[in-house]
């Protein structure tokens, strides 16, 4: 991991905040512009039907950069030596986000095969929380952790 970090520091620390960036950048905005979005659709079925669809299709993006994120974090940490309470503190964050994540992945995935099989409620009630309590707290975990991040490279 040493020799990662010393021949390619710059390559490693830009996919590290791209991967930030995307997983991030893509939940505010899922959050504040395409929820709002879908809340103009009248009928519940196909509202539900598109909710489940984009949301998919965010987190299927997001999981190759959650995966370099924990790999290009573990290469900074060997290569470049970091350590203290800010990269504990970082790490708890980014491994609660990754729970977080996990656990609204699995509800998605349940509500959508309750929709397949047209049981709309039980989606509803699967991915309730998703919009107004999980995605806000990753995004402010997230946010959070960039800043660390930023304050643990001017330590440097």
């Amino acid at each position: 991991m040493k020799d990662i970090y010393e021949n390619y520091a710059t390559i490693v620390l830009f996919l590290h905040i791209l991967s930030a960036v995307i997983w991030v950048g893509g939940m505010i905005m899922m959050r504040f512009a395409v929820h709002p979005s879908l809340q103009s659709i009248d009928n519940p079925k196909i509202k539900l039907e598109k909710t489940l669809e984009i949301v998919g299709n965010l987190f299927n993006l997001v999981i190759p950069f959650i995966l370099i994120s924990v790999t290009t974090a573990i290469i900074l940490l060997i290569g470049a030596g970091y350590s203290g309470w800010i990269v504990h503190l970082k790490e708890s964050i980014w491994t609660v986000m990754s729970l977080n994540f996990i656990y609204m992945y699995i509800q998605r995935f349940r509500a959508s095969k309750a929709q397949k099989n047209d049981n709309l409620e039980k989606a509803k009630q699967l991915v309730k929380l998703l919009p107004n309590r999980l995605l806000p707290l990753n995004i402010f975990l997230g946010l959070v952790a960039i800043f660390l991040g930023v304050m643990l490279r001017g330590l440097n």
